[in-house]
């Protein structure tokens, strides 16, 4: 039997009953709460684990984000008339609803999710995964090390979710396995598929459990093609795969097993989370293949903290500044927690954030509207406004104030980038003039950043165009006696060339485990043009 080195990954036991997850504690460990700002990563030591097998410890490749992504796509999974929409079905590797135990359970945990998006999860890491292939026709068994803990005595469902897209075209794979419920399930798996669910039988959650779940399709060729979408592709590296389980309140829970629960998808994790995915939801998408830059190789001013010390005048300076604003996720870390985040702000500046926060929202709904953004970016914004309201009654915490303060800013930065775009549609569908074209000018240009670290990814940074005829264009007194020279037929001088004469800062607010910091990169949007 030839064994691969399947994947270490994190994986996560979830309650639906309150969105969270009991998190079993190793012997000789102690439960940690997700909550602690002292804690970066939980390692559990290993059961024995095959030979053929090497597992490490290291948290989901997407982390902190990754269990709120999964949450938001299993919120998004009922449509508007209660039903899994076609879109969930193939996202989640179901083939019918109607034959299928996995398409009842995709339903009701969306529906508790639903309900509970606020509550979040304990991280627990697992003990161990092998891939093997069993025979000639290239069957396949997937064989789960589970740590001991009292969830495994419920029915829980098995998410396998996919880190990377799927490529090779359709497959219909069987999954067999006694701790399966039913003991055989077929899925369906496409370039849409983001996950696999499955799901099992409750065990003796008091030992650690070892789950053998056997995988083939129709053919040796397609057992292969199965193999490469579960490995990504790569034999011995890391798959493109997490395993999650998820236990249902409405499954025969049993509320006395969550006494350890604590909230790890906090209402500032979710905000943070929610943020991004909106700002990759709205955000115009740049699809070129360009070299991209790494906002480290800016210059940059010495970067400030923004927390409880920061000043008036600075928040002040920030929500009237009109720069663009990069949130950069790069350097968030690959574990919970996240840091909590404070703002204090003045009494009279705190109601000029809530005024301009309020015409912000009113001013990108109509946004989206107009540019049809999508259902989605709008519910996404619904949400971002709940977690960052202030109370009617009482003075704004902390973490509102900082909350609404980062809302702000990626509105203030969205709306500019949808100026930038409708006054060049509004250059290109009107009459051409030749003579202003060839004047000294300022011109959009877009620059890609460095993906998948800040959004937006992409910058119109500017440039200028155009000749330096008489008059000059914002012209210096250097330039026109430059000018005045050459035309004298002195032609071995430089001429007066068009260049960026007056620019604007880009602010980037760096989001890790430690704090919130914002840099400013100085120069680098060009907002007026001259001749020099």
């Amino acid at each position: 039997m030839l064994c691969l080195d399947f994947f270490c990954c994190g994986a996560l036991m979830l309650c639906c009953t309150r969105l969270c997850v009991a998190l079993p504690a190793s012997p000789g460990l102690q439960l940690i709460p997700a909550h602690d700002p002292t804690v970066t990563e939980h390692t559990f030591p290993s059961t024995e684990a095959s030979a053929a097998s090497t597992v490490s410890h290291h948290g989901p490749h997407s982390a902190p984000c990754f269990v709120d992504d999964t949450f938001a796509e299993l919120r998004e999974a009922v449509g508007s008339d209660g039903e899994l929409t076609n879109r969930s079905l193939t996202q989640f590797g179901i083939c019918t609803v109607s034959d299928s135990s996995s398409g009842s359970v995709l339903l009701q945990l969306a529906k508790e999710t639903s309900r509970n998006q606020r509550h979040g999860l304990e991280v627990l890491h697992p003990t161990g995964v092998l891939l093997a292939e069993e025979d000639e026709r290239g069957k396949l068994t997937l064989t789960f090390d589970l740590p001991q803990s009292p969830l495994l005595g419920l029915s829980p469902a098995l998410l396998l979710a996919f880190e990377s897209p799927i490529t090779g075209g359709n497959l219909v794979a069987t999954f067999t396995s006694q701790s399966l419920h039913p003991d055989a399930q077929t899925v369906c798996i496409s370039g849409e598929t983001l996950y696999i669910m499955l799901t099992g039988k409750a065990s003796d959650g008091n030992v650690p459990q070892k789950w053998s779940i056997s995988v083939e399709t129709k053919s040796p060729d397609m057992n292969q093609s199965l193999k490469a979408i579960l490995t990504g592709g790569e034999s011995g590296s890391n798959t493109s795969m997490v395993p999650l389980l998820l236990f249902s309140g409405e499954r025969g829970t049993d509320s006395r097993l969550y006494h350890h629960s604590s909230s790890l998808a906090s209402s500032q994790t979710s905000f943070l989370c929610e943020l991004k995915r909106f700002l990759g939801d709205v955000l115009p998408q740049d699809h070129r293949e360009s070299s991209q830059i790494q906002l480290d190789s800016l210059q940059s001013l010495p970067p400030l903290t923004l927390g409880l010390s920061s000043s008036d005048t600075l928040l002040a300076g920030l929500i009237n500044s009109s720069s663009i604003t990069i949130f950069s996720f790069g350097s968030w870390g690959s574990v919970f927690p996240v840091h909590r985040g404070e703002l204090a702000f003045s009494p009279a500046l705190l109601e000029e954030l809530k005024q301009r926060l309020e015409q912000s929202v009113v001013k990108i709904t109509t946004v989206i509207r107009e540019e049809q953004v999508g259902q989605r970016a709008t519910e996404r914004l619904g949400r971002l406004k709940d977690l960052s309201a202030f109370p009617v009654k009482e003075p704004a915490a902390g973490d509102r104030q900082y909350r609404a303060f980062l809302l702000l800013k990626a509105l203030q930065t969205v709306a500019r980038v949808y100026e930038v775009q409708r006054g060049l549609r509004a250059t290109r569908a009107g009459p051409s003039n030749p003579v202003r074209a060839s004047i000294c000018g300022l011109r959009s240009l877009a620059v890609s950043l460095e993906k998948h670290l800040g959004l937006p990814d992409t910058v119109n940074i500017n440039n200028c165009h155009g000749s330096c005829a008489f008059p000059l264009t914002n012209g210096i007194n250097h330039a026109v006696l430059l000018k005045f020279h050459i035309e004298s037929e002195n032609m071995d001088e430089r001429a007066p060339c068009c260049v960026p004469v007056a620019y604007e800062a880009l602010e980037v607010v760096e989001l890790n485990e430690h704090g919130t910091y914002l840099s400013m990169k100085q120069d680098v949007v060009a907002k007026e043009c001259g001749c020099r």
